[in-house]
């Protein structure tokens, strides 16, 4: 294995990758079609040999073809690996339909998890989301009950507020948020970011190219087959003001000689030592494109002109982040 940057998630928490390699877009998602799972399966396995060991999946993604496929692309390394789950969110037909964290589900949620892992524990497991419908005591309660019972290491959090944030924190030590956040969705910065600082809990983030918009290959309007076209970022007016954006993320990174893309996730990375950009990836042609953005660094004026185009609230409309 190649040696690769690190970061700890939490104050007591494990070293892991600082570049983590997000796995859903390896499984039908939204309903659409299944990437080539023999290349899925070979670029866990490169990101491995090249030292990105933090591998995300979760139990909903592909009704539980995601971690069939994260476990044979493991199966026979895992000391390589560090495997972190969510669970919690309920589909149907492709579809969100709701949450189920009451702690009878969660138990449930875990050994089918590690039945189709190959594995004996979870690295970090985490709810998807808290909607308020259990008590955060309850679900944090059942995951360190997990934790006593060998079947889970760290308990990880996602898109949850900074109130839940402290709550779940005073109930059982946090290692990691996962939580969206990029140029164009910076709204942790205001409470969810300081807290997570202030509680010495790392940040796993996703969405680094904010679904596409930072890549610097959309054009207005999109196809009409396209599933952005469901967020008011994509469409219309908004679009054509947030592309005006990007054309400066575009021009910099032409002038560094990098793509917008690594330009996007060597902005997340450098928001903190405790920071870690979440990258999907279902081919191994990626891999070397994004561990070379870690690499990237800006200058003084450089952050500022990131910083200043893209500040709060200049990128119009939403995702489905804001839920």
């Amino acid at each position: 294995m190649k040696n690769s940057t690190k970061i700890q998630l939490g104050q007591q928490g494990p070293f892991v990758s600082k570049l983590g390699l997000g796995c859903m877009r390896m499984s039908s998602i939204w309903g659409g079609a299944t990437p080539d799972e023999t290349e899925s399966i070979a670029t866990i396995q490169e990101a491995l040999d090249q030292g990105i060991n933090f591998l995300n999946t979760g139990d909903f993604y592909g009704a539980g073809h995601n971690e069939l496929l994260v476990g044979k692309a493991i199966k026979g390394r895992r000391d390589d690996a560090f495997v972190s789950v969510k669970f919690g969110a309920i589909f149907h037909n492709g579809q969100p339909i709701g949450m189920d964290l009451r702690p009878i589900a969660i138990k449930n949620f875990i050994n089918y998890s590690l039945t189709r892992l190959g594995i004996d524990t979870i690295d970090l497991y985490q709810p998807s989301r808290m909607d308020n419908s259990v008590p955060v005591e309850d679900i944090i309660g059942t995951v360190a009950d997990l934790i006593n019972e060998g079947k889970v290491r760290y308990i990880g959090v996602s898109e949850i507020t900074a109130d839940q944030l402290r709550q779940a924190n005073d109930i059982h030590p946090i290692s990691a948020l996962e939580i969206g956040y990029s140029l164009a969705d910076r709204q942790i910065e205001r409470d969810l970011l300081p807290t997570a600082r202030e509680l010495g809990i790392g940040i796993v983030a996703f969405a680094t190219t904010a679904e596409g918009l930072l890549t610097g290959d959309l054009n207005a309007p999109l196809a009409e087959d396209d599933y952005r076209n469901h967020f008011s970022r994509f469409q219309g007016e908004n679009l054509i003001h947030n592309l005006e954006k990007v054309d400066v993320l575009t021009q910099l990174a032409s002038q560094k000689g990098y793509t917008p893309t690594q330009v996007a996730i060597a902005w997340v990375k450098e928001q903190g030592d405790q920071i870690m950009p979440l990258v999907s990836m279902s081919r191994r042609s990626r891999i070397p494109e994004n561990r070379t953005a870690m690499d990237l660094v800006f200058t003084p004026e450089e952050m500022n002109t990131l910083n200043t185009t893209f500040a709060p609230g200049a990128i119009w409309g939403g995702t489905y982040l804001q839920r």
